[in-house]
């Protein structure tokens, strides 16, 4: 890659343009034909029918739709169809949320500026962005956007904002002198890039790249490069539908062939095995989970966070490190006043008294001395003279009218060579030139100091003490402005040689503080077992200084700049990110380093961002989350969640929320597996003991679309609790079939079948196999439904106020208790539903024998409990 920034002015204009000071328009033309337009590329994009079609393409949905169509050949029209609208509702629901397809590439092409000011055939002509080539000479003034990358020709007090791209809030300083060294964007202080804009200032650069090439292009070629990953929630019900899937199977034809041996019907005994298919199946699973998971948007919602991708919602649960920017993320993207240095004390803001004379006229200096203007908390200018203006404000300073009462009358403004601001006012009748600029510039330029109202000779000691607390506030990450003034006889026209012989009032301290909530948002995280790590582009010292007053920071060891990963291997940054807590000075290309670095070491990365330069990262991260005030279009589109208030502490808040989410995910798969279980061991039982089938295929369906789905659904809109954030993030490769968790589901579904084996034989030997298999259907689907409440908790809630908190399973419980007892009860229902009359002792034995699993499940639970608290 070409470094412009290291040669100067005329050897660029040579390599680029030859002797040409400028493009003539036959030029131009031939660079455009030759480099092409001014414009990013996009990447092809799916369709509609595309994402649709994607919906079918999981191992669950597929054995449900072959199981579709073998029992329409068999002429089970009725489970086909209901088979048939459940995985269509399913994949409608997840094209909806699919279909916001990611935007990045044409958010990007708004960056780029619509109209450009170029110089051609010696005339300044304005054109569209899109036909600003190589070698065109660019114009620019105060507010105008950069259209292309270019090496700055012309510089008159230029100082551009490039947020966007290094994550820095202080506009630039711009040169036109050429630099030594291999530099990082943010340092490249004679170039411009696309996508930036001129806060103050005029000049002209000569442009050396566009399009793909510019900087934001090769942001644009970052994100067509990153893929999105897969949430561990997705990633373990894709293995988890292939195993029980496989499981499944094989039972459904152990069942069929022990029905064939025992003489059954070959059609009859197909299709009974086919319903035990899709009743064993949960095809209601990813629907479910769609649900809840869409449940959790809108609480997240509710909380300042959108989440644009469902599968963000789990997702965040499982968060073990956040890759975190710190401008505007964790600060507040805001200068702001936070100590003064006047008559030799350091002052903090908060104790600022501008009854003391002292205080009160190096504010008033640092309002005269100032181009920036504030209306009703809305400043205007260059950031640094905001936060002075800001500074007053606060203070209910009475800015407007001090200007008014002390006129400007002649000013030298900010140069970036000399870094200083001089201005000249009518004060009490004198006419006083006030000076503002760097230290260590102002400091050689100093003949008097002012203490305690006495204005006499500085002295070394003076000068010694100035630096020192210019190094001192350094080091605390903050940027200091001296402020200087003398009397000067007569009003007249300021000039350089007047900026010497001054007296020294004071410093001022400004730095883009940390958001109030960030520290215990930190410190929340790392209760949670959750890594937070800075990345930014801006400077190390102020990177640290942020980290350090958040709790990210504990040593200055854990710091680093984006050089010094520079040349190292994956393998040796997978071993360096987890000694470093803050990378300073970092590109695009450091970003989606560290978050594959930490995925690589399996952990689920969450990155959150504001600018272009964080979009690849955004996208590369399991999680990415964007700043919805502050952010750019870029950063939301690639992210999967948007916090509405930019508030760090949010993103804490939606962890919680995920891990609550998934938490009863894994509450509606255990309930729906365990009751499957059951089911499928009542049907073992009996084809082992040679007894008839217990359930008919309507059966199994109405258990598996009625009396299955509702409390699923209820168990996943329990009431969340902050007892998750005591928990360790969970292994990115832990399979939500745990030990444990299965061992839950074998005892659970156990109890279930057994007590539905009781019915049917209670019954088959009572008053026959019709009887039998009624008996057994009305238990497991009672029994299921009062298996809900289990389900709430791995800890037992009988006898406390939580197992009455979730109004969505009453409900469930009480339409199924409904449902049931319709088709019980009502002698119309009968035929359809394949039941007998019951008497009256048979369906109490019937809600005696479905009750009872309350009991020994939740005692169970509280052995479990209590063992466990023994063992620790």
């Amino acid at each position: 890659m070409q470094m412009y920034y290291n040669l100067s002015k005329e050897e660029v204009r040579q390599q680029i343009n030859g002797s040409d000071p400028f493009l003539t328009t036959r030029k131009a033309k031939a660079n455009q034909e030759k480099y092409g337009k001014n414009i990013l590329i996009e990447g092809k994009k799916k369709n509609l029918l595309q994402i649709f079609l994607e919906q079918f393409m999981d191992f669950l949905v597929v054995i449900l739709i072959v199981s579709a169509v073998i029992s329409g050949v068999m002429g089970d029209i009725e489970s086909t169809v209901v088979i048939l609208v459940v995985i269509t509702v399913n994949a409608i629901l997840g094209t909806a949320q699919t279909i916001k397809a990611e935007h990045s590439l044409a958010s990007l092409k708004t960056l780029s500026a619509p109209l450009a000011k170029v110089k051609r055939d010696g005339t300044i002509v304005e054109i569209p962005s899109k036909e600003v080539t190589i070698g065109d000479l660019v114009l620019l003034e105060a507010g105008d956007s950069i259209p292309a990358d270019g090496r700055i020709m012309e510089n008159a007090s230029l100082k551009i904002n490039e947020s966007a791209l290094t994550g820095e809030s202080v506009s630039v300083e711009k040169t036109d002198h050429p630099l030594a060294g291999e530099l990082a964007i943010g340092d490249q202080t004679n170039m411009v890039f696309s996508g930036s804009f001129v806060t103050y200032g005029r000049g002209s650069f000569l442009v050396t790249a566009i399009g793909m090439d510019t900087q934001v292009g090769k942001i644009a070629s970052l994100l067509k490069s990153t893929s999105e990953k897969k949430t561990p929630l997705q990633v373990n019900l894709d293995n988890f539908g292939q195993k029980l899937s496989a499981l499944i199977m094989a039972i459904c034809t152990l069942v069929f062939c022990l029905d064939i041996w025992h003489g059954a019907d070959i059609g009859d005994s197909f299709l009974f095995a086919i319903a035990l298919a899709v009743a064993a199946i949960p095809e209601a699973l990813s629907s479910i989970v769609t649900i809840v998971l869409s449940y959790g948007t809108q609480k997240m919602a509710a909380e300042n966070a959108i989440i644009r991708k469902l599968q963000a919602v789990e997702g965040l649960g499982s968060v073990s490190v956040i890759c975190s920017d710190k401008t505007g993320t964790l600060t507040q993207n805001k200068m702001t006043v936070e100590h003064y240095y006047t008559n030799g004390k350091d002052i903090a803001i908060s104790s600022l008294d501008l009854n003391n004379s002292a205080q009160n006229k190096l504010m008033t200096y640092s309002v005269l001395c100032n181009d920036a203007s504030g209306t009703d908390g809305k400043e205007i200018g260059d950031p640094t003279e905001t936060a002075l203006i800001h500074a007053g404000e606060s203070f209910s300073f009475p800015t407007a009218s001090i200007r008014k009462r002390s006129p400007r009358v002649s000013e030298l403004p900010f140069d970036s060579n000399r870094k200083l601001m001089s201005t000249l006012h009518s004060i009490d009748r004198h006419m006083v030139m006030i000076t503002k600029g760097a230290v260590d510039v102002l400091v050689k330029r100093l003949s008097y100091i002012e203490k305690d109202g006495q204005i006499r000779n500085i002295t070394v000691r003076d000068t010694a003490k100035l630096k020192q607390m210019n190094e001192y506030y350094s080091k605390n990450g903050l940027r200091v402005l001296a402020f200087a003034y003398k009397t000067v006889e007569r009003p007249m026209p300021l000039k350089m040689a007047d900026e010497n012989n001054l007296t020294f009032l004071g410093l001022v301290a400004m730095m883009d503080p940390p958001r109030k909530e960030s520290a215990e948002a930190v410190a929340r995280c790392i209760e949670a077992g959750i890594t937070p790590v800075m990345i930014t582009g801006d400077h190390k010292i102020t990177a640290s200084a942020i980290a350090r007053r958040i709790g990210i920071l504990t040593d200055m060891s854990q710091a680093c700049e984006g050089s010094d990963i520079e040349n190292l291997s994956d393998e040796e940054l997978e071993k360096y990110v987890e000694k470093v807590r803050v990378y300073a000075r970092v590109s695009p290309e450091h970003k989606i380093r560290i978050v594959k670095a930490w995925q690589n070491k399996d952990h689920i990365v969450a990155m959150t961002g504001d600018g272009v330069n964080d979009a690849p990262a955004l996208k590369q991260a399991d999680i990415g989350v964007a700043m919805g005030i502050t952010g750019s279009e870029v950063a939301k589109d690639a992210a999967s969640m948007v916090l509405t208030d930019d508030n760090f502490a949010t993103i804490v808040k939606a962890i919680e929320n995920g891990r609550n989410v998934y938490s009863h995910i894994k509450n509606s798969i255990k309930f729906l597996l365990s009751g499957n279980f059951g089911a499928i061991l009542a049907v073992l039982y009996a084809s082992l003991r040679c007894l008839p089938v217990p359930f008919a295929p309507v059966h199994l369906l109405f258990i598996n679309l009625l009396t299955d789905s509702l409390p699923a659904i209820a168990l996943g809109l329990e009431p969340h609790s902050t007892e998750v954030m005591k928990q360790r993030p969970r292994p990115r490769n832990e399979s939500i079939l745990t030990r444990g968790f299965l061992l839950g589901i074998g005892v659970e579904g156990l109890s279930i079948g057994v007590t539905t084996m009781i019915a049917f034989v209670l019954g088959y030997h009572a008053s026959g196999a019709e009887v039998g298999s009624t008996m057994a259907f009305a238990t497991l689907c009672l029994a299921r439904l009062v298996h809900g409440f289990n389900c709430k908790s791995e800890r037992p809630v009988l006898l406390t106020k939580k197992f009455f908190n979730n109004i969505y399973l009453i409900a469930a419980f009480v339409i199924g208790v409904a449902l049931i007892n319709a088709v019980l009860f009502i002698p119309e229902l009968h035929s359809v539903f394949k039941v007998a009359p019951l008497e009256l002792s048979q369906i109490l034995t019937v809600y005696d024998l479905a009750l009872i699993n309350l009991p020994v499940v939740q005692l169970m639970k509280y052995v479990r409990t209590h063992m466990r608290k023994r063992s620790r």
